[in-house]
């Protein structure tokens, strides 16, 4: 098994059970978010987030470019900045939409695995711009998977807290 397999793999498992949960979205519900707590995403917020959590980020690893204005070093960013709270989140406007743009960074994931090789996945190391730790690029790649797999996660625990009729295997994709 190699770096490109585990990825591309993690990336077709994981937008595929993301796509079957985002079909069980309430268009109603977007304004939702958990009544207790601080600093939580609304279901528009969360979906709009679960679009650009993976493949946008492979890019950012792969060729540098993490979609910042011109001149804007990533490491000097405050972490607000860097990730802000989540009154200030975008969101979608409906999950057909939030669905075709979790197609569109499926395809860009897959797309940059294509591009970065096996060589480089497994022997570049790639830091990030909010942790210094050095891994290997592959390593990196199969991390923002699993930013994507918990912000799934999370989506199904937003269903489930709205009443939907969801279970264990809508979390597993069964």
């Amino acid at each position: 098994m190699t770096w490109t397999d585990l990825a591309k793999g993690a990336i077709e498992y994981n937008y595929a059970v993301a796509d079957k949960l985002m079909d069980l979205v309430d268009e109603s519900k977007l304004d939702w978010k958990p009544a207790t707590g601080t600093n939580w995403m609304t279901t528009g917020q969360l979906l709009m987030h679960m679009t650009n959590a993976c493949g946008s980020s492979i890019k950012g690893f792969v060729t540098g470019d993490w979609g910042l204005p011109e001149g804007c070093d990533p490491s000097e960013m405050s972490p607000e900045e860097m990730l802000p709270p989540a009154e200030k989140m975008p969101a979608v406007g409906n999950a057909r939409e939030a669905k075709k743009l979790l197609a569109e960074d499926k395809k860009l994931a897959l797309a940059m695995i294509d591009q970065a090789g096996e060589k480089e996945l497994a022997g570049r190391i790639a830091e990030a711009p909010w942790d210094s730790m050095k891994m290997v690029l592959g390593h990196r790649a199969l991390q923002m998977v699993e930013h994507l797999a918990a912000h799934k996660a999370q989506l199904y625990y937003y269903l489930k807290l709205q009443g939907k009729p969801v279970n264990t295997g809508h979390l597993w994709g069964m």
